[in-house]
């Protein structure tokens, strides 16, 4: 065998024994007659000690010869540390080496493999498999992996049956872009990689399967930030026989599971927040519920007065900065600019000092009093020492502006602790929504979410009212999953189609399978996915998925390290009867 032993698990209980370990050279430290080496593995890291009195002439010699990253053999006699460290858990022992075997040299690594390394992102990714040694991208994968396992163990604890779906599935023109694939037998023709498993898991409970769950890669070709990749993976699970209730509870449990099992967090109480009030009150439908700083509206105590920008817009609304009124004015300054960039796009912003005497002092008081400000205060819920930011303009854009503006805050002022966890379940959302590009609405979940039965009428009267039976769990303003009561019936999906735009003969094409299916008494049935990605970082404290993904794309969608996408050869080509003209 290779080895008798990890590199993380030997102690002073192991004194005199000979062991056998192998693993990459961490580092070397030479005093002529005495030389030590940190020999590291995925458990940790053990050193090993080679000196002129016990190590043989020639191993003494090739000891010398060992570089960063060699990857060796070593066999030799647990011994007492002299100096011991307490760092690491090995730290009250060494190896005494009688053989060293090299299996491997390595050159100079790009980049130094420790905790804090001098290599960029861009340099890691193309040697991602070196990143990999460092202990933070290592411990990452293995987080992510116990999360994975604690889903599974819950989910099938709870009676669902993992299923694998297709990956080489039917493009459909609702939603981000499909990766395509060109079918080699069926000329002309394409595949897609699947942005989920939606009509197929829904088939699963036409079939009976009652509780499916898998844990699934996915693709969207889509533009791509910091928190997506193209492709992903979800946790994606179907339940027959519910409703709403019954899935917000099942994974209310799921995410409870985790919190405790992972960070050893109890959480007893979900919120529940609508779709239109987490807009009112936090300008997004992911609001981030570990602090305040919610919107007031000020329309009512602002547009009383000659100060045209407020009496000329739609909404005028504020927060209040716990403890801004330290806030220099150059802060100040410079808080106005951040939210003028492009980014974020506003005009402006007025401010109010809250003073710890109770008076007021804002930006413009040449227009308002301090009775006024006292009303900006009540609403906002503003105290002394507070600040008051306000902004105005139009409705959906100015509750996005503030928005950005509130959590640029919440980061500046410390208010994100990434220990803390509050989840909120966001309900009621809009069913469609309307694009002035085509000028018609899309489904702004998917096409199969059921509207809300009190809310059937209006899909031909009023069908921008129309609410979905559909909700997202969110979790430290991010959502980490989504899902809603499917249609499960011929007729309601087909006038769900035509609200879309599509024509019979389009929905029959696209979706003529599922359609079928429901003629074979499909159950009342529903779900929901889980970003596994997103929740993974969040768990670990981190919001960048990047970090918690084996071999991630960059920012542009490459895979640097394989130099993927790339071009293929005339010959395959035209095996796939597809001619690219550049």
């Amino acid at each position: 065998m290779y080895r008798t032993h990890t590199n993380g698990e030997l102690r002073l209980t192991n004194i005199g024994e000979q062991v056998t370990l192998t693993g990459w050279v961490q580092k070397t430290r030479d005093k002529g007659f005495m030389m030590w080496v940190d020999l590291r593995d995925r458990y940790g890291i053990t050193q090993l000690i080679f000196d002129e009195e016990r190590t043989p002439k020639e191993m003494m010699a090739k000891a010398k010869t060992l570089g960063r990253e060699f990857v060796i053999q070593v066999k030799g006699e647990v011994i007492e540390r002299i100096s011991k460290n307490k760092n690491i858990e090995t730290g009250e022992i060494e190896i005494l080496v009688k053989e060293l075997t090299v299996l491997n040299k390595s050159i100079t690594p790009p980049f130094t493999i420790e905790d804090e390394t001098d290599g960029g992102d861009e340099l890691r990714m193309k040697y991602r498999y070196l990143d990999i040694r460092r202990n933070p991208v290592k411990n990452n994968l293995i987080f992510r992996h116990k999360v994975a396992i604690e889903v599974r163990k819950y989910l099938s604890d709870n009676d669902f049956i993992e299923v694998e779906t297709p990956v080489l599935i039917k493009s459909t023109p609702e939603g981000a872009r499909d990766f395509v694939v060109p079918s080699r037998m069926n000329e002309g023709q394409f595949y897609a990689l699947p942005q989920s498993p939606q009509t197929f898991k829904q088939l699963l409970m036409v079939g009976g399967m009652d509780k499916y769950f898998q844990i699934v890669k996915c693709f969207r070709d889509e533009d791509l930030r910091a928190d997506r990749q193209p492709e992903f993976t979800q946790i994606d699970c179907e339940m027959a026989f519910v409703e709403q209730e019954d899935i917000l509870n099942t994974f209310e449990g799921l995410t409870r599971h985790l919190l405790k099992e992972i960070n050893g967090v109890e959480v007893a109480k979900f919120p529940r927040m609508t779709y239109d009030e987490a807009m009112k009150k936090y300008g997004n439908d992911k609001p981030d519920i570990r602090f305040g700083m919610e919107f007031g509206e000020l329309n009512e105590v602002t547009q009383h007065k000659d100060f045209g920008i407020f009496n000329n817009a739609e909404l005028v609304v504020g927060i209040a900065v716990p403890g801004g009124n330290k806030f220099t004015r150059k802060e100040i300054d410079n808080l106005i600019k951040w939210i003028k960039r492009p980014q974020v796009g506003a005009l402006g912003m007025i401010y109010a000092r809250c003073n710890e005497d109770g008076t007021f002092k804002s930006s413009v008081d040449k227009f308002y009093n301090q009775e006024d400000l006292a009303e900006w205060a009540k609403i906002t819920g503003a105290k002394a020492g507070d600040l008051i930011c306000v902004l105005s303009g139009d409705i959906d854009k100015v509750r996005t502006q503030l928005s950005a503006l509130r959590m640029e805050l919440a980061e500046r002022l410390g208010l994100r602790n990434p220990k803390e966890f509050a989840p909120l379940w966001v309900v009621d959302f809009p069913l469609l929504e309307w694009d002035e590009e085509t000028k018609r609405y899309h489904a702004m979940h998917h096409p199969f979410t059921s509207p809300k039965p009190e809310d059937m009428a209006l899909l031909d009267t009023d069908p921008g009212k129309v609410r979905a039976n559909a909700y997202d769990m969110v979790l430290n303003g991010n959502e980490i999953g989504g899902g809603s009561i499917r249609i499960h019936d011929k007729e309601t999906q087909a006038l769900m189609f035509n609200h879309l735009g599509f024509t019979p003969e389009q929905a029959k094409e696209q979706f003529g399978f599922l359609m079928n299916a429901f003629e074979y008494g499909a159950p009342p049935h529903g779900g929901l996915a889980f970003g596994l990605d997103r929740l993974v970082a969040i768990l670990g404290g981190q919001e960048t998925i990047r970090d918690f993904i084996a071999f991630p794309k960059n920012n542009s969608g490459r895979d640097v390290m394989i130099d993927a996408p790339s071009k293929i050869d005339d010959e395959q080509l035209k095996e796939l009867h597809l001619k690219i003209n550049l």
